[in-house]
C-alpha cells in the first residue's frame, strides 16, 4: 500500500511538475500581431506602356489575391496625369477588374507618364492609412519611362528626401517597382536603397515579377 501510495504521489509531482513547465512555455510564447496593410498600386497606362499593360494588370489582380480580405487596396492610373480609379478590398476581384478595365482604355492622347504625380499622391495615401491602422506600401507597375510634361516627372534628386520624409511617419514604408527595363530599376536601386534599404525595395523587372511577390508579403510583415 505505502509503494503505491509513494508511486501515486510521485506520479502526481511529475504531472504536476510537467503542468507548470508546458504553462510556462506557453505563457511566453509571442503570438505575432497581424496588422492589416494598405497597399497603394501605381500603374502606368499610357499609351507607351499599353502593349505591357494586359500583363501587368494580371500582375496586379494575382498579387491582390495572396493579400488578406481584412486588407485595403487603391489603385491609381498613370498617364496624361495620375488618379484614383479603385479603393476597397483586394479580395473583390470583380471590382477591380471593371475598374483597370474602364479606366486603362488605349487613348492616343495619353501619352505622358505622370510618375511623378502619382508616387506622391500614393505616398499621400499611405500617410492617411497610417493613421487608419495600416501598414502602408507602395507598388509601381510600368516601364518608368520619362514622357510628357517634365513637372509630372519623377525628380530622381528629390524623391529621395520626399520617401525619407515620409517614413518619419511611416517607418515601415515598403515600396516595389515591377516590369521596368533593368536599366530604370538600377537606377530606383541607386537612388532609393540608400533610405529604404533591401528589405523595404524590391524591385523586379518582367521576366521575374512574379518572384517578387514573397519578397513583398515580407516587407509588409507577413
Amino acid at each position: 500500500m505505502n509503494k503505491r501510495l509513494i508511486t501515486l504521489g510521485l506520479l502526481i509531482l511529475a504531472i504536476a511538475v510537467v503542468g507548470k513547465l508546458l504553462f510556462s512555455a506557453v505563457k511566453n510564447i509571442k503570438v505575432d500581431d497581424f496588422h492589416k496593410a494598405a497597399v497603394v498600386f501605381v500603374i502606368d497606362s499610357s499609351a507607351s506602356n499599353q502593349k505591357n499593360l494586359p500583363e501587368q494588370i494580371k500582375y496586379t489582380k494575382s498579387l491582390c489575391s495572396i493579400l488578406d480580405p481584412e486588407d485595403e487596396i487603391k489603385i491609381l492610373k498613370v498617364s496624361e496625369s495620375s488618379y484614383l480609379i479603385y479603393e476597397g478590398s483586394p479580395s473583390n476581384s470583380k471590382g477591380i477588374t471593371k475598374a483597370v478595365e474602364a479606366f486603362t482604355q488605349y487613348n492616343s492622347k495619353d501619352y505622358g507618364t505622370a510618375y511623378g504625380e502619382g508616387i506622391k499622391k500614393a505616398l499621400d495615401h499611405c500617410l492617411t492609412m497610417k493613421k487608419e491602422g495600416y501598414v502602408p506600401a507602395v507598388v509601381v507597375i510600368g516601364d518608368l519611362e520619362s514622357e510628357g510634361a517634365v513637372e509630372k516627372q519623377i525628380n530622381w534628386d528629390t524623391l529621395p528626401e520626399n520617401i525619407k520624409k515620409t517614413q518619419e511617419y511611416i517607418p515601415e514604408l515598403s515600396m516595389m517597382f515591377v516590369w521596368a527595363h533593368p536599366e530604370k530599376l538600377d537606377l530606383v536601386k541607386t537612388k532609393l536603397n540608400p533610405i529604404l534599404g533591401e528589405k523595404k525595395l524590391i524591385v523586379a523587372n518582367e521576366t521575374n515579377a512574379d518572384k517578387a511577390n514573397r519578397k513583398f508579403l515580407e516587407a509588409i510583415g507577413r
